[in-house]
């Protein structure tokens, strides 16, 4: 399967320069809130904190953290070559688990994807995500080798 999916990268030319690109969410929070699934500067791709929602924000896999990790690497991954970049190239993520005891299943799904990368990783519990059936939550950074545009 294709890792970019359906994203589509979107260049706004009124409000986005050359070194400035994003990758639109393609779920129903992105335009209520008004941020992108990824957005890269120059060298750096800032991706938003990720969830494996369907289009109309419903779960997929609901209350599997492990499954709903794999959803969300692979549209970190999606997102990413959109943008000219590669999971290889992510240097921190920060995930959020709405229950901590699920740990390592979340742990062992990013583990399998970063073994040989190792980016620094934050882990935490909060209260409740976007939607009550999503149980895991992860966002990401990487840092291109140069910042041409690709």
């Amino acid at each position: 399967a294709d890792p970019a999916g359906d994203y589509n990268t979107m260049v706004y030319a009124s409000r986005e320069s050359r070194m400035r690109r994003s990758v639109p969410t393609e779920n129903i929070w992105g335009d209520i809130v008004g941020y992108s699934r990824a957005v890269r500067a120059g060298n750096l791709i800032f991706v938003s904190g990720t969830t494996a929602s369907g289009p109309d924000g419903k779960a997929l896999h609901p209350g599997k953290p492990g499954q709903q990790t794999r959803v969300i690497l692979d549209r970190i991954e999606a997102a990413l070559i959109k943008l000219g970049g590669s999971l290889d190239q992510v240097v921190e993520t920060r995930i959020y688990l709405c229950d901590i005891s699920q740990w390592e299943a979340v742990g062992k799904v990013h583990g399998e994807v970063f073994a040989a990368i190792r980016p620094a990783t934050t882990m935490v519990e909060v209260s409740r995500l976007i939607a009550s059936d999503l149980v895991v939550e992860i966002s990401a950074t990487a840092i291109l080798d140069s910042d041409t545009t690709s």
